[in-house]
């Protein structure tokens, strides 16, 4: 596999908190698309960007995942197979799957606001990750959870420590001490899940969770092998909380920052039933408002701020003839804040997302979740996740940030729109 496009050094590499405000400016200034420099473009406004993730034959993601395949004497599992695992797990990840087991994401969402302490501040940020991977993992997993759930915290520290900024550029073939410790924490979570997956299949009892749907053999594919398996969850498993835990901080610092849409939210979730496990997918929809203040953080404020794509051949995109191995830049963030897709852009407004508010505003493109061919797979249970989550924190909270001039969180953009060091208050509601 080639390298993934790394973004250039003393530009994207180096942004911090006013560089999203240069972003904004080049949009503003520069057009649709504008040149970063030579063989680097930005497509910073709503057409450009949905237009470059659906063109994924031209414009196609990097094929390198942060976990590849281990290397093993048997040989790797090969792309057809791996393809095979991949369809496999997204049997248990379509909106329909997720709607089925509404009851089991509802009590870990219900137990991280009922534990939150009171009276003092707390760092969000770790919390809420602990309580979205115990959700992820158990959706994963089901009751093997518990066990892969200390190996899964191991793989998200080597993510972060692959993630950091680094002055030098070095090949894949050198083993890095970071990649070193993620290849250790991968065979650690591999060794871990190899007898579960083994268990299962010997006793036929295969479960419902995401891992059952990939051990089931389908029509058109069979039997999926093991290593292939193995080597299509690490990544998933990650996923299912890192990325929702970055929204999940801008969601909590909104109720705190807006009371009122943060009473709409408890109103609508004092409707819940009392015992989560008997949330339904017919609970989650109603909580139509929820939904929409999720969807309008998530606008402003899209965990992923900057996806990154290389051309595989000369082609078009707006003014600009863009050569073969040139790098894209699509800025969700920037397309999200267009104001010929959101009226007023730069203002909380969550009833925007309401069809039925009787309001003249219109939802206008989304990409927090992606578009295109290369969509995440997981936007349904992330929405739902993030969505309990909120409901059930407004149910029984008031937030507030703590007293001072400065705010409470520093904004990290390398890996994502981060709120670092999060502190907020939480005083029960009556």
């Amino acid at each position: 596999m080639n390298q993934p496009p790394r973004l250039p050094e003393g530009s994207f590499a180096a942004w911090s908190r006013d560089r999203l405000t240069l972003a904004r400016r080049g949009a503003d200034e520069c057009g649709d698309v504008w040149q970063l420099e030579p063989g680097v473009y930005v497509a910073a406004t709503a057409a450009p960007c949905e237009e470059v993730l659906h063109r994924a034959q031209d414009f196609p993601k990097a094929s390198s995942p942060l976990f590849p395949p281990l290397k093993r004497s048997s040989g790797a599992p090969t792309p057809e197979e791996r393809a095979h695992a991949h369809a496999a797990r997204m049997r248990g990840l379509r909106p329909q799957a997720v709607a089925a087991r509404i009851g089991e994401i509802a009590p870990a969402a219900g137990r991280f606001a009922d534990q939150w302490p009171t009276g003092q501040d707390v760092e969000v940020l770790p919390a809420v990750r602990d309580a979205l991977a115990e959700i992820g993992l158990r959706y994963l997993f089901s009751e093997d959870a518990p066990t892969l759930l200390p190996f899964a915290a191991q793989l998200f520290l080597a993510r972060e420590m692959l993630e950091r900024p680094s002055r030098w550029v070095w090949p894949r073939w050198i083993p890095t001490p970071a990649r070193r410790f993620r290849t250790r924490q991968q065979v650690a979570f591999t060794n871990a899940l190899r007898p579960i997956v083994r268990r299962r299949r010997s006793s036929g009892r295969l479960g419902d969770d995401v891992l059952g749907q990939m051990l089931r053999p389908s029509s058109r594919h069979g039997l999926v092998p093991e290593e292939a398996i193995l080597d299509t969850l690490p990544g998933i498993t990650v996923a299912t909380f890192e990325t929702p835990s970055r929204a999940a901080g801008w969601i909590l610092l909104h109720l705190a920052r807006h009371p009122q849409a943060a009473g709409r939210v408890a109103a609508e979730a004092a409707l819940l039933p009392a015992d989560p496990a008997a949330t339904t997918s017919a609970h989650l929809d109603s909580l139509q408002y929820t939904q929409a203040l999720v969807h309008e953080v998530l606008r402003l404020h899209p965990p992923s701020w900057l996806l990154t794509r290389r051309t595989t051949r000369q082609t078009q995109l707006a003014d600009y003839t863009i050569d073969a191995g040139s790098t894209v830049l699509v800025c969700p963030y920037t397309a999200h804040r267009d104001a010929r897709e959101h009226f007023e852009p730069d203002q909380f407004q969550p009833e925007r997302w309401l069809d039925d508010s009787g309001s003249p505003v219109k939802p206008g493109v989304f990409l927090s979740f992606g578009t295109g061919p290369h969509g995440c797979e997981g936007a349904a249970l992330a929405m739902a996740m993030l969505t309990l989550l909120t409901a059930q924190t407004a149910r029984c909270h008031h937030l507030s940030e703590p007293p001072g001039p400065e705010p409470s969180y520093q904004l990290a953009t390398f890996g994502g729109l981060t709120t670092v060091g999060l502190r907020l208050r939480a005083t029960l509601r009556s």
